[in-house]
């Protein structure tokens, strides 16, 4: 008995060992292997939020190096009292005025 579909173009290409091993390898590569497509691009985003972090903290060491410089002024160290902590010399009244709507960060 022949097969009827023996000189169709498209079984002569699906029979074809090579096309079979080479959409095995596809499979295996894409989704199967530990090291496959999808979890590259997963470590690949990863990486680019871990570089991102890194250079937000970078500038935020810069920031940090720029006020300790300053702060080694001694009238630095008390108008950095003064501003964040609301310190005052003891002969001194201090009053905050808030206004409505204005609100003051604490952290």
């Amino acid at each position: 008995m022949k097969n009827p579909y023996k000189d169709k173009p498209w079984f002569k290409f699906m029979s074809n060992k090579y096309i079979w091993v080479l959409l095995f390898f596809t499979t295996w590569m894409l989704f199967l292997d530990n090291y496959s497509y999808f979890d590259h691009r997963i470590l690949d985003n990863q990486i680019n939020e871990l570089e991102d972090n890194k250079e937000y903290y970078q500038q935020e060491i810069k920031k940090d190096e720029e006020q300790i410089k300053q702060l080694k002024n001694p009238e630095q160290i008390e108008k950095y009292a003064r501003e964040k902590y609301y310190m005052k010399k003891d002969s001194e009244d201090i009053y905050i005025i808030e206004f409505e709507g204005d609100s003051i960060v604490k952290k």
